[in-house]
């Protein structure tokens, strides 16, 4: 991953989903956008050692 560069996607969620990531973003303080990247990061890795 290359931490210089960034893209900006446009993620479309079902409403019980959306309120349950802005739980967990209140929760931890951060923001929902911080939320979706910790969770899209982690599925990448698990994904990958899947692959292995």
């Amino acid at each position: 991953m290359e931490p210089a560069t960034t893209h900006r996607a446009s993620v479309s969620f079902p409403p019980q989903l959306y309120r349950e990531l802005e739980q967990i973003a209140k929760g931890k303080k951060v923001s929902l956008a911080w939320v979706v990247r910790d969770a899209a990061e982690k599925y990448v890795a698990n994904h990958s050692q899947e692959q292995e």
